[in-house]
């Protein structure tokens, strides 16, 4: 009997935004048959620190992540922060 654990990323979500959304999944397995699995979610905004986010995830912000893309998540932030 040989229990693992293991967190992979299942899920990455662009959004309209530019916002990314990831969920990780711990998945506790026995012998090859799953016993358990959880779900942690992540989200990061445009132009964000991305020190320790995978490196999938990382691909995906850098491709979403225009500088057009970036501009205009920090413009519509500036102008909810006057209102």
């Amino acid at each position: 009997m040989s229990l693992t654990k293991s967190t992979v990323v299942d899920q990455i979500t662009v959004t309209e935004n530019g916002v990314i959304l990831y969920r990780n999944a711990t998945r506790i397995m026995e012998d090859g048959v799953q016993l358990s699995q959880t779900y942690h979610r992540n989200s990061l905004t445009p132009g964000q620190d991305l020190t320790g986010v995978p490196a999938n995830v990382v691909a995906h912000c850098n491709t979403a992540w225009t500088a057009e893309v970036v501009a205009a998540y920090e413009a519509a932030e500036a102008e909810r922060a006057i209102a």
